[in-house]
Parts: structure tokens; sequence; C-alpha cells
């Protein structure tokens, strides 16, 4: 297990990733990891991929969202499954938080 078993939201500072993108690290382990990311409007998640799956939720905000050659706009309340591999990113259209869960866990964000 990595961390505490418990994540504060007070005690959690954002890292700031540029071009309006914050996020949050919570809890992981070498399977499973809890990410939140804040988008300022019109911040952009180049299209990328990584051998990660990946489940969202939108906790806020309007994204358009791609996913391999679908597009579509999600909003509060919305989710999306990246498969391993698969190219996506986002456009955020109002200022919105997002929240991943990666398997395994993303070794790259981990300082």
């Amino acid at each position: 297990m990595q961390g505490s078993l418990f994540q504060i939201e007070e005690e959690i500072l954002w890292e700031d990733l540029g071009n309006g993108i914050k996020r949050k690290i919570y809890g992981y382990d070498n399977q499973i990891m809890l990410v939140k990311a804040k988008f300022e409007a019109e911040a952009v998640g180049i299209l990328h991929q990584h051998y990660h799956a990946q489940v969202t939720y939108v906790e806020s905000g309007v994204f358009e969202m791609t996913i391999g050659e679908e597009k579509r706009t999600i909003r509060q309340g919305d989710g999306y499954y990246v498969p391993p591999n698969a190219v996506h990113g986002c456009v955020c259209k109002e200022p919105g938080i997002l929240i991943d869960v990666f398997s395994p866990h993303r070794e790259d964000f981990i300082k």
C-alpha cells in the first residue's frame, strides 16, 4: 500500500500541470490509482495513450472527449472508459473536474 489509508481533500496539494490543468493524486497501490483533475475553460488534455485501463467520472464541467475515432460532449454525472492503448484526450468547454481511476497505477504520476 502506498501512503495513507485515508486521503483528506484539504491535505492533498494540487499539482499544477500547466495550461489550465491541475491534479491531486489520491490512494493507490500497484494495481489501482485514483486521481482528481481540475480543468479551466479551454484547457486541453492532449491526445495521448497509455497501457493502463482508465475509467473516469465527470464531477463537474463540460468536456469534448475523444476516444479513438469517437467524440462526445460529456458533462456532470457522465463517465467514460478508455481501454489500454486507446488514443484519447479532451477539451474543457466549461471549467470542471474529472475523477480518474487507472489500473495499474500510473507510475509516471509519482515523483
